[in-house]
């Protein structure tokens, strides 16, 4: 049987949209020390912090005294029971108990549904809220414990909204707290979406950060954990690199690979990578294209992926 928190990851849409300087060093307290993450419940942070909403004492009451005295876990398996069945309405009530009384990834989960409207009025500053708090308990944990995907995701969403802001909220955009918030992602957590984010982040020349070196490492780190987005724009980054001849296959090799990997998901997507393919293949040997299809066979054999991806091509016969 799937756990309840393995379960909640793979529902939750694990990616939503989706200087290198700080690495491994970064303690979390120094997230909340220097304002980049606000503490939880705080209505002004002392070290300059936002202002975060209290936690309604109404509210709070209410959750209490709407389900029976039971552990966080429990709060944690009854909210997933409701979800999961279909009555989203009747399972805030005891994800919120779990989250008050610190199960971190009840609180993910509330911050998830809040961030995409998902049974709850669509609150980008509520979600920032619930986010807030799982990093306020469990931002040091393990790198790789069981708590860790959560944490990371939750590092990601921060990030994405420091980003743009959140309008009508003290939430401003502030791409320098963003890009250190993605840092600690990337490098403590290893997490594949912050990794592909600082991607993004350096190949964007608009930034005074703008970086060609810091891009291909950091969409390099994610692809190579498999994450498609990061395959196909690593290898775009690549092949279409001009002065840098020798590194066009293994470009094409990245973006075959991508567009065979995509097959089945995101049509937008699909449509996308495959023009992005045929641009490539345009101007590339046969021998290199034949070559590159035979390398991303293979990668995606050593990761038992082939037999997924003909089942899918089976279908959509």
């Amino acid at each position: 049987m799937m756990s309840v928190s393995n379960s909640f990851l793979q529902a939750g849409a694990y990616m939503r949209r989706r200087n290198a300087g700080l690495g491994l060093a970064l303690a979390l307290p120094l997230l909340f020390s220097t304002g980049l993450v606000a503490p939880v419940y705080a209505q002004e942070s002392p070290k300059g912090g936002v202002e975060l909403p209290a936690t309604n004492p109404a509210d709070a009451l209410s959750a209490v005294q709407s389900i029976d005295p039971v552990s966080p876990q429990e709060a944690l398996r009854r909210g997933a029971k409701a979800y999961y069945a279909g009555d989203k309405a009747a399972a805030i009530d005891p994800l919120n108990y779990a989250a008050q009384n610190g199960h971190g990834i009840a609180a993910w989960k509330l911050g998830r549904m809040y961030a995409t409207g998902d049974g709850v009025p669509e609150d980008d500053y509520k979600a920032f809220h619930y986010f807030s708090q799982v990093l306020r308990r469990h931002g040091s944990d393990n790198p790789r414990g069981a708590t860790a995907p959560f944490v990371a995701n939750a590092l990601v969403e921060i990030a994405d909204y420091y980003m743009t802001g959140i309008a009508g909220s003290p939430i401003k955009a502030d791409r320098a707290r963003a890009v250190e918030v993605l840092n600690y992602a990337a490098s403590y957590f290893g997490d594949a979406e912050a990794q592909f984010q600082l991607g993004l982040y350096y190949l964007d020349k608009d930034n005074a950060d703008f970086s060609l070196r810091l891009a291909a490492r950091w969409l390099k780190l994610a692809a190579t954990k498999g994450h498609v987005n990061a395959q196909a724009r690593f290898g775009e980054l690549l092949f279409f690199s001009e002065g840098y001849p020798e590194v066009r296959l293994k470009g094409l090799k990245w973006i075959t690979l991508a567009q065979m990997r995509s097959a089945g998901g995101d049509e937008d997507r699909n449509e996308h990578l495959r023009e992005l393919l045929e641009r490539a293949n345009a101007s590339a040997e046969e021998v290199d294209q034949d070559t590159a299809a035979q390398w991303a066979q293979a990668w995606m054999l050593r990761r038992g992926e082939m037999v997924a991806a003909a089942a899918v091509a089976s279908d959509n016969e």
